[in-house]
């Protein structure tokens, strides 16, 4: 993982990769408890057995959203001295693979932009690629924007 003294050492790996996270499991139960979390129980999520007989996965499919949230939790970089960091929101996000249950998903990311703020924070812009082990498409592709501060 990429180490970094303060936010402005982001402006040193502008249209850079910043790092590749470790790979993490996206099991049923972790469906399941995402669909409780939304309300969204769509029989794609969380029927398995009919998901074996009428999905071309013949597995349920991760939620595009439960997809995107594991950006959070899924660290390619770290700033040592910050006080705190916030999500500021998306640009562009693209849901290019379906997750079925049971895969493993890593993120791999790429800083686009470094900006600072009036408060004295630093925006950043990254691209997001969410891999899926031994598939070439990944599973999305979004450009999320957060703000760190000293």
């Amino acid at each position: 993982m990429l180490e970094l003294e303060t936010p402005a050492d982001l402006k040193n790996y502008l249209g850079k990769e910043l790092g590749v996270s470790d790979w993490v499991v996206v099991d049923q139960e972790r469906i399941n408890k995402f669909a409780d979390a939304t309300g969204d129980h769509q029989w794609i999520h969380v029927d398995v057995e009919r998901a074996k007989r009428e999905l071309p996965t013949k597995n349920t499919i991760a939620h595009g959203y439960l997809t995107l949230s594991l950006i959070a939790g899924l660290p390619t970089y770290n700033i040592k001295k910050k006080s705190r960091g916030i999500n500021y929101g998306s640009n562009r996000v693209r849901f290019t693979n379906m997750v079925p249950a049971g895969s493993r998903v890593r993120l791999r990311t790429t800083l686009k932009s470094v900006e600072e703020t009036k408060d004295g924070g630093f925006r950043l812009t990254v691209e997001n690629v969410m891999e899926i082990e031994g598939q070439e498409r990944p599973a999305l592709v979004a450009e999320t924007m957060s703000i760190v501060y000293p």
